[in-house]
């Protein structure tokens, strides 16, 4: 009888492990399903603006933007992420990737390696652009100076460190989506919700998290908890910008001023030097989509939590 269990318990670990090793096997764009394009540098550039990569991606502490070569450190509950090196370096950038190892990254959230990215890089958005944008981001990339300097690991305790797992944490919090225009709303308007939930990623940093790390949907865009650990990140639903107009708004993103004169600071101060390299018409589409956001009571903010800028 204790035998028989003993059995019975090994099948059902195998078929368990089996069924979670399934589950968690890393998506990937295989080059052959990529049709013939030719990729456009200059929309590329655009891509590069909207999507915000030199906030991250740039050698924090000097002055030239298109300086990829990664380090900063990202500190989260699970751990401290450290920003990689996607110059176009062949050792220490992504000068050797494919072009579908890159929109397996950005898309899918898969290293060339075959193994997951930590979500600190936000393909949770990235998912919902075009394909199109990511092979000229791609293109664009190319064109840049490499830099040389291979990034520190992450410093992420166990069990947050078994990449594995985060097969299950994009099965629940992924929907692999692409971004579809509302036919009721005017070309403006999805523009500009293109951009805000692909692109810029902004739900990334202005929503709510639950214990996993996963954005609160029902709390999308409502402010919380910095995702850096420090201060508190604003409600942009017009629960927090209901007295800005749309004109405030694509002004902010142009300049960081804010309607009552205060200036953006911290991370958001990174942002606007990437959306002020945007195009009138894009930050106006922007503008006028977060406009449209109806308001959203964020999570409680405790007392003591300084104020920040949007």
């Amino acid at each position: 009888m204790l035998r028989r269990i003993f059995l019975i318990s090994v099948i059902a670990a195998v078929i368990g492990f089996a069924i979670y090793w399934w589950l968690t096997i890393p998506a990937v764009i295989a080059s052959n399903t990529l049709p013939a394009y030719t990729p456009n540098t200059a929309n590329g550039l655009t891509t590069f603006n909207a999507g915000g990569c030199s906030s991250c991606h740039a050698v924090p502490g000097q002055p030239d933007r298109l300086k990829l070569g990664g380090g900063l450190a990202i500190p989260s509950a699970f751990g401290t992420f450290y920003v990689p090196n996607i110059s176009p370096d062949p050792t220490d950038g992504i000068g050797r990737w494919t072009e579908a190892d890159f929109v397996s990254a950005v898309i899918k959230g898969t290293a060339p390696s075959g193994v997951h990215f930590f979500p600190a890089f936000p393909y949770t958005s990235y998912q919902h652009a075009k394909i199109e944008d990511i092979r000229d981001l791609f293109a664009y990339l190319k064109t840049l100076a490499p830099v040389s300097g291979k990034v520190r690991d992450h410093d992420v305790p166990f069990p947050f460190s078994i990449r594995r797992n985060i097969g299950i944490w994009k099965l629940l919090f992924m929907d692999g989506r692409p971004f579809t225009p509302d036919a009721a709303r005017s070309a403006q308007w999805n523009r500009g919700a293109y951009l805000v939930n692909s692109l810029g990623h902004c739900a990334e940093c202005h929503s709510p998290r639950n214990f996993l790390g996963g954005i609160v949907a029902s709390q999308r865009f409502a402010g919380g908890p910095n995702p850096e650990g420090e201060g508190w990140v604003p409600n942009i639903t017009q629960k927090g910008l209901g007295e800005w107009s749309a004109k405030d708004i694509a002004y902010f993103l142009e300049t960081g001023q804010t309607p009552d004169g205060d200036t953006a600071g911290g991370s958001m101060a990174r942002v606007i030097r990437n959306t002020s390299q945007l195009s009138s018409e894009d930050r106006a589409a922007m503008a006028d989509y977060l406009k449209s956001l109806p308001a959203v009571d964020g999570p409680p903010r405790p007392k003591k939590a300084a104020k920040s800028a949007v």
